[in-house]
């Protein structure tokens, strides 16, 4: 049962930081007037497609602390999985709320980076935990080209008050 409790405690975390993510998201007049790329995916597969990953990052946070048996390295990976929720946030606030897509590819990097970084730590312990990472990591990957054709079509962004 205690495992099972652990497992909630992750979905509400990581979906916790989804819901941050979320509030700080706005799809109002300045971004519908961007110029997006011909392959961007549709507005409404991004709510699919998160939802997706942060089930995937649940159970995988949660798989890494139950075989992890140092506590140590526990801590650790609770540190860059809270490192990695703050660059997710952080993203989209810059690139939504601050309304600034260089500003954000550049941001991009250290969410890009915190999850190899975590994917690299979780490894140690767990094939599993660190493989559930990777459709996160590829999907990142994709934003980061994503945010690149953005700010190369709509650029340059002058700062706009929230």
């Amino acid at each position: 049962m205690k495992s099972w409790r652990g497992l909630l405690v992750a979905f509400v975390l990581s979906f916790g930081t989804a819901g941050l993510g979320g509030a700080v998201t706005d799809l109002g007049p300045w971004y519908q007037t961007l110029q997006q790329p011909p392959w961007k995916p549709p507005d409404w597969a991004f709510g699919h497609v998160w939802t997706t990953l942060f089930s995937l990052m649940a159970f995988s946070g949660w798989w890494a602390w139950r075989v992890t048996p140092d506590a140590t390295r526990r801590r650790q990976g609770l540190a860059l999985w809270a490192f990695n929720g703050l660059c997710n946030v952080a993203w989209s606030y810059i690139f939504f709320t601050l309304q600034r897509p260089d500003w954000a590819l550049l941001e991009w990097v250290l969410l890009w980076t915190s999850i190899a970084a975590l994917m690299m730590a979780l490894r140690r312990d767990s094939n599993l935990a660190a493989w559930l990472l990777v459709p996160y990591l590829l999907w990142v990957s994709v934003a980061g080209v994503l945010n690149h054709a953005v700010m190369v079509l709509n650029g340059p962004f002058p700062r706009v008050t929230p």
